[in-house]
């Protein structure tokens, strides 16, 4: 990689690996991240996955599948230290792009994928009541105690044995009570 003024924006590149290896290399990536430190260069690591909803002798089963099989995408600030360990992530082969320089993906290229500037709005706040809908926590009520656009998470406070314990959900898990 070239040495030159780094583009302090984070974007979002896509990163190809080894077949099977894209959850590996998420979660590599995320503990060699937290161990260096390098929270301020790294924004989002995605393996994209789309529901397939299966009906089965009358049940609904949901299973995930990769939208793209062998890719990572990763939004990141690329300097020489976070490009490095991208690229020597057990799993990685590469940055997608020209040569050496990893391209970000445009904004048009980005939201033709959908995964991301798509922002979720939530019928819910801060403190009301919502119902979680699956999971381990189905049928439980808690009250939301903070909500996560960027990660599409919401923190919902349920009573289990007796005490409140704070459960991180998808927003798709919960729904406002109504």
């Amino acid at each position: 990689m070239s040495q030159k003024d780094y583009d302090m924006n984070p974007r979002w590149y896509v990163v190809h690996t080894y077949s099977g290896y894209e959850n590996k290399v998420k979660k590599d990536l995320e503990n060699t991240i937290k161990n260096r430190e390098l929270e301020d260069y790294f924004f989002d690591i995605i393996v994209p996955m789309e529901e397939q909803i299966e009906i089965k002798d009358g049940k609904r089963k949901t299973n995930l599948k990769k939208v793209f099989p062998g890719y990572v995408l990763i939004k990141m600030i690329v300097t020489e230290e976070t490009w490095y360990i991208v690229r020597n992530t057990r799993g990685v082969t590469g940055f997608v792009g020209s040569g050496t320089d990893p391209i970000p993906l445009t904004d048009e290229e980005i939201r033709n994928m959908g995964f991301e500037e798509a922002t979720i709005n939530v019928d819910y706040d801060v403190n009301e009541q919502v119902q979680v809908m699956n999971g381990p926590f189905e049928g439980f009520v808690g009250t939301v105690q903070e909500i996560n656009k960027e990660k599409h998470k919401v923190k919902v406070l349920v009573s289990m044995f007796g005490r409140n314990t704070p459960v991180e959900l998808e927003f798709s898990q919960v729904q406002k009570l109504k």
